[in-house]
């Protein structure tokens, strides 16, 4: 590749087919729609960047003095507040909010870290998140203020992508627990954990649709370690009533293609990026 091209994409479900929205040199990841319906938000090369669906283009967010931040980031239900990861002071990953359509500075959330942020609730008034604590990964919630943080599940394997379902009692993740790299659902006080998946492929990055009906995540090929950028992988639909997952579209990517939550408001479609090679 003579140099780095992102696209950024919408599947459909009704018509079966994916569409490009824009087109850039610049490494971009991790889209998310906003709840009007009107918007989607990336990062890349550190910021967040606005993307009208209407005229796309980058238009960057300004996050005040976090100028560090990671694909991890999210809006909250009602469209007011945008939630991101930020590395910017240094030392490990921490959480932080901030008013869209303001002025206002961002407000760090959570105090203990490492802390990467991966999904609200939908009735906006919890978090959810990937955490390091004492040497142990585990999946977290908090009030969206970072307060009563409260540990969901943890262990001497990796949890990571957690995403609350439609109806705001499960949270969908995914963990090496069983060997490999498995797609698993847990009640927010920690009982019922299921495994949803059971495959060959390393599964990451569960998003619950709106419906409740459905969750897209990302398959990569047996005995990938990690969740690297650079790879071929298939984007897969998991329904409650079949429960066997179809995949939907293979494409060049992996980190930074759809790290967080990619639904539009209706279910009816997701946005993902991915990368020439």
């Amino acid at each position: 590749m003579a140099g780095w091209v992102s696209r950024l994409m919408i599947y459909d479900l009704e018509e079966a087919e994916a569409s490009p929205v824009l087109e850039t040199g610049m490494e971009i990841a991790a889209p998310n729609w906003t709840p009007d319906g009107s918007a989607l938000i990336v990062n890349g090369e550190g910021s967040l960047f606005w993307v009208d669906l209407d005229e796309p283009d980058l238009l960057e967010i300004d996050t005040g003095l976090c100028i560090n931040l990671n694909n991890d980031h999210g809006v909250s239900p009602d469209g007011d507040t945008l939630f991101f990861t930020d590395h910017t002071y240094g030392g490990p990953a921490k959480i932080w909010r901030q008013n869209i359509g303001d002025d206002s500075d961002p407000v760090q959330v959570t105090r203990k870290e490492p802390s990467w942020f991966h999904g609200i609730s939908p009735d906006g008034h919890m978090i959810c998140y990937a955490a390091v604590r004492e040497g142990l990964f585990g999946i977290y919630t908090a009030r969206a203020d970072g307060s009563h943080e409260n540990c969901v599940i943890e262990g001497a394997h990796h949890y990571d992508g957690p995403d609350f379902s439609h109806c705001g009692q499960w949270i969908w993740f995914n963990s090496d627990r069983s060997g490999t790299s498995e797609i698993w659902r847990v009640r927010t006080d920690g009982s019922g954990l299921e495994r949803m998946t059971e495959d060959a492929e390393v599964n990451w990055f569960p998003h619950p649709a709106p419906d409740g009906e459905k969750v897209v995540y990302m398959a990569y090929s047996e005995g990938i370690v990690g969740h690297p950028a650079g790879m071929h992988v298939d984007l897969r639909l998991w329904t409650s009533k079949d429960r066997k997952p179809e995949t939907l579209v293979s494409l060049y990517g992996g980190q930074g293609t759809f790290n967080s939550p990619c639904w539009s408001p209706d279910g009816m479609a997701f946005a993902y990026v991915e990368y020439a090679e």
